[in-house]
């Protein structure tokens, strides 16, 4: 399949390991590996750095072979989920960056031009996050001018 935006048709990606179960040489306990995923959630962390920090400091090569649960699973069954799921939480800050540059830098089409690519992406992202109910159907995404503190509004009117 080819990208959104560009013109690359990489298929390049991770290849998860056949065997489901966990490695033999893996002390770690289901309840260790929980507690540490809530104490990263916690200190703010993303649900991906989290499962970066526990493959490269506690030796966790899948959390799932080792709970039989995702790490946001595990984080929805604790009440410690991201409130808007990480994906487009990190379009939105890549759109506010572009933004930020542009009240700088007025004449740089191609900003422009990347930011209105970036802001299709959060609203193609957004309209299938409300379609399979994982964010409020009123959830809307705008940027905020009159505010300088709070460069983003993200508006759900429940």
């Amino acid at each position: 399949m080819g990208r959104l935006h560009s013109k690359g048709k990489g298929i390049s990606a991770s290849a998860l390991p056949y065997k489901r179960s966990p490695p033999s040489w893996l002390k770690t306990t289901s309840q260790d590996v929980d507690e540490s995923i809530c104490k990263f959630a916690k200190k703010g962390l993303t649900p991906s750095q989290i499962g970066v920090i526990l493959r490269d400091s506690h030796g966790i090569p899948q959390v799932k072979s080792v709970t039989g649960n995702k790490i946001l699973r595990i984080l929805k069954a604790h009440g410690l989920a991201p409130e808007i799921p990480e994906d487009l939480y990190h379009l939105i800050k890549k759109a506010v960056a572009i933004r930020k540059h542009l009240e700088r830098n007025r004449k740089d089409k191609d900003s422009k031009f990347r930011l209105i690519l970036v802001e299709s992406r959060i609203h193609r992202l957004a309209r299938y996050y409300k379609k399979t109910k994982k964010l409020p159907p009123v959830w809307k995404y705008q940027y905020d001018t009159k505010r300088p503190k709070s460069p983003i509004s993200i508006t759900s009117e429940i």
